[in-house]
């Protein structure tokens, strides 16, 4: 069974850190595109960063980019986001996918950055 979970949430205050992590059982990170995603409140899903698991290319959102380090660890089989000067405005349930539209995606992790 194909399965994601994510991690690593929390409350952090603006400007703070947080590692997020997702596991993969199921399926092998062979080849292939990993994406981290997430919904805001009252919000539609959004793109937020993708990895090439082979041969690590990364893309990153506007918004996130230079805040934002996305990984994936191949024999592990996670995939992490580093996320550094965090913003009210990062405040949403990230998840991990398989998909820019979200396949896959487990229950996700919240975070909420707020003082």
């Amino acid at each position: 069974q194909v399965q994601v979970e994510e991690s690593g949430g929390g409350l952090v205050q603006p400007g703070g850190s947080l590692r997020l992590s997702c596991t993969a059982t199921g399926f092998t990170f062979s080849n292939d595109w990993m994406y981290w995603l997430r919904q805001a409140p009252g919000k539609g899903l959004e793109w937020v960063s993708q990895i090439h698991t082979r041969g690590g290319t990364t893309y990153y959102a506007d918004s996130v980019k230079g805040r934002f380090t996305i990984s994936a660890n191949s024999a592990k089989n996670t995939l992490h986001l580093q996320m550094n000067s965090l913003k009210s405005e990062d405040t949403a349930v990230y998840y991990c996918a398989k998909d820019r539209a979200g396949s896959g995606r487990g229950k996700g992790t919240l975070v909420t950055v707020s003082s």
